[in-house]
């Protein structure tokens, strides 16, 4: 794992398309703003973790 420190205002640059601001640091919260483009999927990890969990779930067919 690559661990970078940022000040606020300050950006992470990933590939050519993707980069991450530091927005505002407030306590022990860190808001960031991610510029990416539409195809890629940005997700909070418990959001994504659901999301997986959904995908998972075997489908249930009813028969008529």
């Amino acid at each position: 794992m690559l661990v970078l420190s940022r000040k606020k205002d300050e950006k992470i640059i990933i590939g050519d398309q993707i980069k991450i601001m530091v927005i505002e640091i407030r306590g022990d919260k860190v808001r960031l703003g991610i510029d990416a483009p539409k195809e890629v999927s940005v997700h909070r990890q418990e959001v994504y973790e659901a999301i997986q969990r959904e995908v998972a779930k075997p489908s249930v067919s009813v028969d008529s």
